[in-house]
């Protein structure tokens, strides 16, 4: 590795490996959420990609993705030095994505800071949000600091997990910081009322920031049989052995996310290290459903959204999606309906998490067609 320095590289890590599975018929195995116009004219990876193009220039900007996906985020982001997008053999959950990238930018800095940001996220507010950005990185510069955002809760929402806050910890760049007392589980509906009402606790957005000598010291500490594996594999870097090593390495590596891995244990720690979290009120959405599309792009209470030419008659707070086929809707309230080429998505709005199910069930009748 290259000599540490503190001229350091800041370097974007985009976790874009997931499936997507409650946006089917639209998301497939090859085509998941992340690569497709959800929200916008342009995909969600190159919309996060474009955002972030101020701070981090193609040449410092990574991605970790599987390899059913890798040849299209290649084409998505063809500026990205091909390298730079890593291909999982298999899924082994955040902890072991981040680190595999985090070896690589200590094989090609030495030191660098390193932000960890989902490829699927939306942000209303991108000036903001930069803003924020920077001063996560600024604070993350120091040795030991573990920098996570936090998105002050809009509502009791109960498939997120939540940030406790402690004591203040000062400003970055204006923006305040505070210690992170605890991370949370994803809530039952009181709980996360209590949460909100609190006004200490903050959604956790999987948005993290740290040197990346700081993540692999934690590494080393708290899942030191990953480190070690992912550690011998990082000599084979950039050689014609790497592949080879790393669909035989990378199975075995723990299956966990980071916050369990390192956050959470980050926080019970009396030492050196710091987890902390700067409040970030950007209009942020991990876009889960497409109930939250249809409350994106909806501008009004009850107004029917439509990808395509529509009439609708009587009808309210429908999401249609049939970008090539006139869809007329008479008499309907609440309902999602998406159509692809080979499959019709029919159901109410409030029932649209269970979309993920269908999927299950596809996968478990084998019609990998429609998977």
């Amino acid at each position: 590795m290259k000599p540490k320095s503190e001229k350091l590289a800041s370097c974007a890590v985009l976790l874009a490996g997931g499936r997507g599975t409650r946006f089917w018929p639209r998301s497939r195995i090859r085509t998941p959420k992340q690569l497709l116009n959800i929200t916008g004219r342009d995909t969600m990876l190159r919309e996060t990609a474009e955002r972030l193009a101020p701070l981090f220039p193609a040449r410092n900007l990574w991605a970790v993705t599987n390899e059913e996906q890798v040849k299209e985020v290649r084409a998505q982001l063809s500026r990205v030095p091909a390298s730079h997008i890593l291909a999982e053999p298999v899924g082994r959950n955040t902890a072991a994505a981040i680190a595999l990238a985090a070896f690589h930018l200590a094989h090609e800095h030495g030191d660098a800071l390193m932000a960890v940001l989902p490829a699927d996220s939306y942000i209303a507010d991108a000036p903001r949000y930069m803003k924020i950005v920077r001063a996560a990185l600024s604070l993350a510069r120091t040795p030991g600091n573990l920098v996570v955002i936090g998105v002050p809760p809009t509502r009791p929402e109960t498939g997120y997990g939540y940030i406790e806050r402690g004591a203040a910890a000062g400003r970055s760049s204006g923006e305040p910081a505070f210690v992170v007392r605890r991370f949370t589980e994803k809530p039952a509906l009181p709980l996360a009322r209590r949460y909100v009402k609190s006004r200490a606790y903050f959604w956790n957005a999987g948005m993290f920031f740290w040197r990346v000598s700081t993540f692999l010291n934690c590494l080393k500490d708290f899942l030191p049989e990953t480190y070690a594996s992912l550690a011998r594999l990082s000599a084979e870097i950039g050689t014609r052995g790497f592949d080879r090593q790393l669909s035989r390495t990378y199975p075995k590596l723990e299956n966990i996310s980071v916050d369990y891995a390192i956050m959470e244990r980050a926080t019970r720690e009396r030492g050196q290290r710091r987890v902390l979290v700067i409040p970030a009120n950007v209009g942020w959405s991990d876009i889960g459903s497409w109930t939250a599309v249809y409350e994106l792009l909806a501008r009004a209470k009850g107004e029917n959204v439509s990808a395509g030419p529509s009439f609708t008659l009587d009808a309210s707070g429908n999401f249609l999606w049939s970008p090539k086929k006139f869809v007329a809707a008479i008499g309907v309230h609440n309902l999602v309906v998406v159509e692809t080429p080979d499959a019709l998505l029919l159901c109410p709005r409030d029932r649209a998490q269970d979309v993920g199910k269908i999927v299950k069930s596809l996968e478990e009748r084998k019609l990998r067609g429609l998977l």
